[in-house]
């Protein structure tokens, strides 16, 4: 079902992404044009998480290397836990740890499809 837009392909998304990398940090308007792809269609708050969680999915390029409390870790994977947040999966070793993504430290320079973490940043701020 969809609310008379029409919902944008993944070529028309993957070309908002590769010219959004080209600046860091992303600007608010290429933010609110990121916001509008990931909740297209998406009736709730809990769709709507579910929307940046997909996009993630699809654009974060992982695995990618950061730091955590000033330990390397490992970020492998992203996923929607059961409070409905979203985290990433961090390795250091063979000790595995769910962190918040708008907690994680991004490296220098952000990995590919970081401006998807900002967007959903944005996104959790100005809902309130």
């Amino acid at each position: 079902m969809t609310r008379g837009k029409k919902k944008k392909s993944r070529a028309e998304t993957k070309s908002r992404t590769k010219a959004t990398l080209r600046l860091w940090p992303p600007s608010r308007t290429q933010l609110d044009a990121l916001i509008a792809d990931a909740i297209t269609d998406a009736y709730d708050d809990s769709e709507q998480r579910m929307g940046f969680c997909t996009m993630l999915d699809s654009y974060l390029a992982l695995p990618f290397e950061t730091e955590v409390l000033g330990a390397p870790v490992t970020v492998e994977s992203i996923e929607l836990c059961a409070a409905e947040q979203i985290v990433a999966i961090c390795r250091r070793g063979a000790t595995r740890q769910k962190i918040d993504i708008l907690n994680l430290p991004l490296p220098q320079p952000a990995p590919a499809g970081a401006e998807w973490i900002e967007a959903y940043r944005r996104w959790t701020t100005g809902r309130g």
